[in-house]
């Protein structure tokens, strides 16, 4: 049965809440990238070149987008990444592994982009 017909709008309000998250995501990307002065910032709201801004961000090679695609991999990588894009605004690399926490790892970025 079609789970649209037991809860009307339920699509509806998980693309919106998915839409929220983006475009909060993005910005936080955006604000964290400006304030390492890493070039190209707009690369924050397109999927797959906001993985090369993060990469930038840490001052990795391009190369390094790599392991973002490797199943199982990615999910320690991606921990790995958020520690040094924190290192990079001149917080501690331990918070890296908040983002594997969930829920609180939706604070993350945020916090990162706009702490002092």
């Amino acid at each position: 049965m079609d789970t649209g017909l037991l809860f009307p709008g339920f699509g509806i309000s998980h693309l919106f809440a998915a839409l929220v998250f983006y475009i909060y995501f993005s910005y936080s990307l955006q604000v964290i990238a400006a304030k390492t002065q890493t070039a190209n910032v707009w690369m924050a709201w397109i999927p797959i070149l906001n993985l090369l801004l993060m990469v930038r961000i840490c001052r990795l090679s391009s190369i390094a987008l790599i392991p973002f695609f490797i199943p199982f991999i990615n999910i320690i990588y991606v921990a790995y990444i958020w520690g040094e894009i924190a290192f990079a605004v001149n917080k501690s690399k331990w918070l890296g592994l908040v983002i594997l926490v969930p829920i609180i790892n939706l604070v993350l970025p945020g916090y990162l982009a706009l702490s002092d």
